[in-house]
């Protein structure tokens, strides 16, 4: 099944941006480490750590490899909710853009795409976060989604993440990658 998936990968992605995404995914999950949550006297970044550490894998994988991106798209396909790692990859492509006018264009496809209510792909946002939006597509900057992707990047850390480290399909993944695995023929 895996397998089939991570040969499934989208065509329009090259193997290079995928990879950089995936750097760059892994450096904005770096953070899941560090951060302190004070609520109810827990800590979830050292809850995630102590995950990582017993299951003996190395996590950094997941998100330094296109593979591991390309998984965790499939998990989130599982829950129906591939839109929020589309829509987060989107506005980093979005930051990325230095003409004006290909920045405007981008913007009002990714607000099409991801923003209007009822569009095809629509994140979930409260509405204090879509008039914000609205209200920056008057004056299009570099910035103009960044309290939507840091909204939904959130969502992703508490509720799809946590529950992607104990689907199967992480399982499966990490034992392929494990040397000495099952699924490694060496």
């Amino acid at each position: 099944h895996l397998s089939e998936q991570l040969a499934n990968k989208s065509p329009d992605v090259t193997p290079f941006v995928l990879s950089h995404r995936a750097k760059d995914m892994k450096n904005r999950l770096t953070f899941l480490r560090k951060k302190t949550n004070d609520r109810h006297g827990s800590n979830p970044a050292s809850k995630l750590e102590k995950v990582l550490k017993s299951d003996n894998v190395k996590s950094n994988f997941l998100f330094t490899s296109s593979d591991g991106l390309v998984v965790f798209r499939s998990f989130l396909r599982t829950e129906f909710s591939e839109e929020n790692l589309d829509f987060w990859l989107a506005c980093e492509d979005f930051k990325r853009i230095k003409s004006l006018s290909k920045m405007a264009s981008r913007a009002k496809k990714i607000f099409t795409e991801y923003i209007s209510i009822q569009s095809c792909k629509e994140v979930n946002l409260d509405s204090y976060t879509r008039e914000h939006i609205k209200e920056n597509m008057e004056n299009i900057c570099a910035d103009c989604f960044d309290l939507a992707q840091s909204r939904i990047f959130g969502l992703m850390e508490r509720d799809s993440y946590p529950r992607f480290l104990r689907s199967d399909i992480y399982l499966e993944f990490t034992n392929q990658k494990r040397p000495g695995s099952a699924a490694d023929p060496s």
